[in-house]
């Protein structure tokens, strides 16, 4: 499978365009639409069309990791995939193989399991301390809503 354009707009919504480095929420240095591999303050800025490329590319590898049945055992509708790319690409492979698969025998975790726990991931480490993130709480609630929504309904 592969994220649909409402699922791209979901990310790109909670990401925002930025052309010069900054520091996300988790003090990781960041550009473009959430792009963190190889940034720091002396990064160049980028154009908006290289955001788009670097944010293509990014979102192939969370693709793979979604479409991967070690970390997703469970069938997924369009919907249910593009809120798990979304999760996945703002909190990692780590993150998504621990939703979909802990806490149950191999095979035993449901799409209704998933939907229960994604709200779950809302907390940061911020001075050695996990603290509950507004940003994160409304990203992971969206990201709920979009997984149970019904694919067709508008």
């Amino acid at each position: 499978m592969k994220i649909s354009q409402s699922g791209i707009d979901l990310i790109k919504g909670f990401e925002g365009l930025r052309l010069t480095p900054y520091k996300c929420e988790s003090r990781v240095w960041t550009i473009g639409y959430g792009h963190t591999g190889g940034v720091d303050q002396n990064t160049s800025p980028i154009t908006e069309k290289e955001a788009e490329e670097l944010l293509k590319k990014d979102l192939k590898y969370f693709e793979k990791c979604v479409n991967n049945k070690d970390y997703v055992p469970q069938s997924l509708n369009q919907n249910q995939f593009d809120a798990l790319v979304s999760f996945a690409f703002n909190l990692g492979q780590g993150n998504l193989k621990e939703l979909c698969n802990a806490n149950y025998p191999p095979g035993k975790k449901t799409v209704d399991h998933i939907a229960q726990e994604i709200t779950l991931y809302n907390k940061v480490r911020i001075g050695g301390k996990l603290v509950v993130s507004q940003i994160l709480t409304n990203r992971r609630e969206k990201e709920k809503n979009l997984f149970i929504k019904p694919v067709g309904d508008s």
